[in-house]
């Protein structure tokens, strides 16, 4: 009979964020638990903590952006992004979101990682967006706001996440690759890429419909408003 007991850690993990606990402590309380319940010595789950932690402690450097995104906004940076949106006359909530994709798709391609929601979406792209909605039209209402913030944040899942694989060095690339060589399968990197521009492409599309029928959307709300 299989022991299913090690999965445990996988219920707590379940449990602690459905009820909203802190996401360290619970994960950190599966891990212990998990080696606990297989029998493993507390010094060696502590150690492989240690281990896991050193070797990706690259992911604790939000703790740098954070205070910086901080500063710039302290100093006027959301207003200069709306001020710049506003001298555009062409611009709309959906070619700026729109144009951050693109570009979040191209620079994925060059191995560059330009963006995130803390870096890019809070402090330029959702208030540009913002600004370029209420060119030429009636205050946005709260709704609007958070509809056009939601957007925003949308297109920087689309940009990055259906473009991660496009870079021929990329970590998931890698990680496919190793996983194949383990079960026989030898593919090569110059290849394996190619497979990812389809879904880049795709997600490009999709997105480019979702802007259009958010201006459309934004611009409907307008001219009921103006009826008014």
């Amino acid at each position: 009979m299989i022991d299913l007991w090690p999965l445990v850690g996988v219920a707590i993990i379940t449990i602690g964020l459905a009820l909203r606990l802190n996401t360290l402590l619970v994960i950190l309380t599966a891990g212990l638990v998990t080696g606990l319940v297989a029998n493993i010595a507390i010094v060696d789950i502590l150690s492989m903590l240690g281990a896991s932690f050193s070797k990706n402690r690259y992911m604790s450097l939000f703790i740098l952006v954070l205070p910086m995104i901080g500063v710039l906004e302290r100093y006027g940076l959301r207003e200069r992004a709306e001020t710049l949106i506003g001298s555009m006359k062409s611009a709309s909530a959906g070619r700026v979101m729109l144009s951050y994709v693109l570009v979040r798709k191209v620079t994925n391609g060059m191995g560059l990682n330009l963006g995130g929601h803390p870096a890019m979406i809070r402090p330029l792209v959702a208030p540009m967006a913002e600004a370029a909605a209420h060119k030429h039209r009636l205050p946005l209402n709260d709704t609007e706001k958070y509809q056009v913030r939601s957007l925003s944040a949308m297109s920087e899942n689309f940009g990055n996440f259906f473009s991660q694989l496009i870079f021929i060095g990329a970590g998931g690339l890698l990680l496919i690759k190793g996983v194949f060589e383990d079960s026989g399968y030898d593919l090569r990197l110059s290849e394996m890429y190619k497979w990812a521009l389809p879904t880049a492409l795709a997600s490009l599309i999709v997105f480019a419909i979702v802007a259009k029928i958010a201006d459309f959307r934004l611009n409907k709300t307008n001219n009921a408003k103006v009826d008014k």
